[in-house]
């Protein structure tokens, strides 16, 4: 089976005439997803944005919960969710499209006895929801060489943010359109201040009257006797053909430094990092900030969009779920890793290799048991002291 077959869910006959000829009984429902003049992608400051932030969301790690899925089923979330894609790369570009158009589809994969053994993120900008004669909602997308497959609305999966007049929809990018602009005005500059500042230019008034043909020729021969690569002395001589010779400098236009920083801030504001997050150097705290105000409310919505593909909600009811979630310790200092593990250890909260884990140590034989202080142990049937220095398994 191939990756994008799907369950089987309409007549025969339907199937038989094609996703195109079936498309013809419908009307359209609202327009193909694009995104503004170029993109928010193609700028290397707003790339390096959503690449942050695609980056730390293709950390997370998915925790299947309840009886209804398989070890199949759990085995493909954590490694291989489609054919095509293990799960960073999977997480990576549900993340992407989702900043870059602030919508993101996902559409389950089906066996042949009509199980989910899988799941693909869309790109965008190929899909479109249309409506049949009946009113029911269907997500049409391109697959690949103009052929179209499509899915009801409500068994696809959609990541939305920047939700404003559409219930089904995220807002588009073009807020950003002014901040681009000056971004793209910025680079532009650079480039022609470079070109200008490789190139010497130079005016001069020649004192007779010379023929437009006359007058070609001797500024041909004057730039290849002085201008040219042969020149290598950087002396400039004439005669008294010419009168005020005289270099002309160019200044290009550049986007002040004080400005340069608020495009940076607006960029950074409008996709909640920083340049500490885009350049890796950031602090535990930092981290912390970053991880609770943009990676964590991503996971939340990936773990909610995942169970409404995979679960019925009378599964749902009876505690199947997936939850996405992310290694909040691992970006903490070595000092803040030991304080925690010494707090937590003898507490009984953690165990020797969960707290080797917190190390990025590898796992150690018997390393399993929990270990607690008495004097953190429930007393029973007295009001007595306990000893501080002991310890009990």
């Amino acid at each position: 089976m191939g990756i994008f077959n799907r369950k089987e869910v309409r007549k025969k006959e339907q199937m038989e005439q094609g996703i195109r000829d079936y498309f013809k009984v419908l009307n359209a429902y609202n327009p193909c997803f694009t995104t503004f003049e170029g993109s928010v992608y193609e700028m290397e400051l707003t790339r390096s944005a959503i690449h942050a932030i695609a980056t730390h969301s293709s950390k997370l790690i998915a925790t299947v919960k309840g009886s209804a899925s398989t070890k199949e089923f759990k085995s493909m979330l954590k490694y291989k969710p489609n054919a095509l894609m293990d799960t960073s790369k999977y997480l990576y570009r549900i993340a992407t499209a989702l900043n870059v158009s602030n919508t993101a589809f996902i559409v389950p994969l089906y066996d042949k006895y009509g199980q989910i053994n899988g799941f693909y993120p869309l790109c965008t900008e190929k899909c479109e929801i249309r409506k049949d004669e009946s009113g029911r909602a269907y997500l049409r997308y391109e697959i690949q060489d103009g052929k179209y497959a499509a899915i009801e609305l409500e068994r696809a999966g959609r990541m939305i943010q920047m939700q404003d007049k559409s219930e089904i929809l995220g807002a588009s990018n073009r807020v950003m359109l002014p901040t681009m602009q000056m971004l793209s005005t910025n680079n532009q500059s650079m480039m022609e201040g470079a070109k200008n500042s490789a190139s010497l230019r130079f005016m001069a008034r020649i004192a007779t009257v010379l023929k437009p043909e006359q007058i070609k020729e001797e500024r041909k021969r004057f730039v290849e006797e002085n201008l040219s690569v042969e020149n290598s002395n950087g002396v400039l001589l004439f005669d008294q053909k010419y009168e005020d010779v005289k270099q002309i400098s160019s200044t290009p236009y550049a986007v002040p430094e004080g400005q340069m920083s608020q495009i940076r801030e607006n960029v950074f504001d409008y996709f909640g990092v920083n340049q500490n997050i885009l350049q890796n150097k950031f602090t535990s705290s930092e981290w912390e900030a970053f991880y609770e105000g943009k990676i964590e409310p991503f996971a939340v919505q990936l773990s909610l969009v995942h169970t409404g593909m995979a679960f019925t909600d009378k599964q749902v009811v009876f505690g199947n779920e997936i939850i996405w979630t992310g290694d909040r310790l691992h970006h903490m200092s070595s000092a803040e890793k030991v304080t925690l593990i010494s707090t937590l250890f003898d507490r009984g909260f953690i165990t020797h290799n969960e707290g080797r884990e917190i190390l990025n140590l590898s796992p150690v034989e018997g390393g399993d048991k929990f270990y607690i202080r008495k004097e953190y142990t429930e007393e029973v049937g007295t009001n007595e002291g306990v000893d501080s220095n002991n310890s009990d398994t």
